[in-house]
């Protein structure tokens, strides 16, 4: 196909599309929508420059995600771990791996993890860990 041909296809499927829609609004095909009168949403990927947008919504939307996301979801689902955990040498064990993971991720950042929705249970989990250690310590 030419360029003229290819424009003349372009501005055809345009004038189509454009008078579907238009016949769409007429019979309220457009009314009823899901969330309509509400504000839209956020762009998430508004802080990224306008040529990388596409390519993370199509990775996000397939389940890809950042690797310091990766990392941060990582350090949450270990801190969910320890809650759940009795053996109090396999928490010590994920309390180590866990003290680990936040300075792998500390040293990547230039700056500390920050755990605030977590803080008191980390604080608590430390401290139980730190018992947990003593004991540990004592059985050896």
């Amino acid at each position: 196909m030419s360029l003229v041909e290819n424009t003349f296809m372009s501005f055809l499927s345009q004038i189509v599309a454009e008078e579907r829609i238009r016949q769409d609004m007429e019979k309220g095909g457009f009314d009823n929508l899901e969330g309509m009168g509400k504000p839209l949403k956020p762009d998430e990927a508004q802080h990224l420059p306008p040529e990388l947008r596409l390519a993370y919504r199509m990775l996000k939307s397939g389940g890809f995600v950042p690797p310091a996301l990766a990392e941060e979801q990582e350090i949450n689902r270990t801190i969910d771990l320890l809650a759940g955990m009795e053996d109090e040498g396999e928490r010590y064990r994920q309390m180590h791996k866990l003290h680990v993971m936040i300075m792998k991720m500390n040293e990547g950042r230039g700056r500390a993890v920050n755990l605030e929705a977590s803080d008191d249970y980390y604080r608590r989990i430390v401290e139980k860990v730190r018992i947990a250690e003593d004991r540990f310590k004592k059985d050896v």
